[in-house]
């Protein structure tokens, strides 16, 4: 019987070509001159999904998919390639990922999102010393007799509190300064109108706190930015309002960082990054900006940091082997501050 086409040797260097052609398109954009500063670094990991600026100790800190905490510190040596340093690695949080972060500096700590993302079935908040890596307390947030959840990011107020938001089934934690679980935040504004855009982890996922007493999130799937007054009502019962957002929706968003009162940047699939600006309190708001990001896209970005005044995205993917190199990417708005 005739040897199939399909087996043929035709067909297998097609099948090669075929996939040579991204491989070759990826390499290409790798060693390509970048069109803004970047900060590479070397891991032994693939997946960065979480990084932040400590501008007071001059470093990088970034969360694990793996699970665990490294810190990346900067010399200043024009051009260097960076290391990552594991600095937390809990033994009793082992196969759970580190999927969001945030430095509380007032208080000398580090707050860090852990959640297994495979079953959905744990989400917890913990919180570490900046200096020693001393866990100071470790909130169960969901356990596997709760609903499916997926504990995704976080921010904090003045007072401390920590808000966590739910990717999985679009709420808000809110876990005290000393670690005590305080409430659920639940309104039916956190659930996009179309069913589908409810599905998987895609519901809360970016949050940040305005000095202005409320909080920031956005809705991944259906692009929606909301407005949370804590100054109103019960801890329960926020005011939530939808930010009428002129130039989105700002669909695939995922993290969020304020660069001032008044501007916001989000951290998205398509384009890399949207700078948004309000001048009515975040009632209303307008994309001025995008950075397209399109050497960086494949590497896939997800949180946004602030160093030295420029606007850095943390990016999922670190590229070549052993080694990976991973990349924070300034996004360049086209000379808008």
């Amino acid at each position: 019987m005739a040897t199939s086409w399909f087996c043929s040797p035709k067909f297998l260097a097609f099948i090669l070509l075929l996939s040579a052609i991204p491989i070759g398109i990826i390499i290409s954009l790798e060693l390509s001159n970048p069109a803004t500063h970047v900060y590479y670094y070397q891991s032994n990991g693939r997946f960065r999904e979480c990084g932040k600026w400590d501008d007071q100790n001059q470093r990088f800190i970034v969360g694990f998919v793996e699970g665990g905490i490294g810190q990346i510190p900067v010399s200043g040596v024009e051009n260097e390639v960076l290391v990552e340093v594991p600095v937390v690695k809990d033994a009793d949080l082992a196969g759970n990922s580190t999927l969001g972060i945030f430095i509380d500096q007032p208080r000398n700590r580090l707050l860090a999102v852990h959640a297994e993302p495979w079953r959905n079935r744990y989400s917890a908040l913990a919180a570490y010393d900046l200096q020693t890596w001393q866990r100071l307390f470790l909130t169960q947030l969901s356990g596997p007799s709760d609903e499916k959840s997926l504990a995704n990011d976080v921010t904090v107020d003045p007072q401390g509190n920590a808000y966590v938001t739910d990717v999985k089934a679009s709420k808000i934690w809110k876990v005290g300064v000393e670690g005590k679980m305080k409430s659920i935040i639940r309104n039916p504004l956190f659930k996009a109108k179309e069913w589908y855009k409810n599905l998987g982890m895609g519901a809360l996922n970016g949050i940040v706190y305005h000095p202005d007493g409320f909080l920031i999130v956005v809705h991944t799937y259906s692009g929606n930015l909301l407005r949370i007054d804590l100054s109103k009502s019960n801890e329960e019962e926020y005011e939530v309002k939808l930010i009428r957002v002129e130039g989105g929706p700002l669909t695939l968003g995922d993290g969020l960082e304020l660069v001032s009162g008044t501007r916001l940047v989000v951290a998205a699939k398509h384009p890399t990054a949207r700078l948004l600006e309000s001048s009515d309190g975040w009632e209303t708001a307008s994309v001025v900006a995008t950075y397209p990001g399109l050497r960086h896209k494949h590497r896939s970005p997800t949180t946004v940091t602030v160093k030295d005044g420029k606007v850095y995205i943390n990016h999922l993917i670190g590229m070549g082997y052993p080694r990976r190199k991973h990349a924070f990417v300034q996004a360049d708005f086209g000379g808008i501050e």
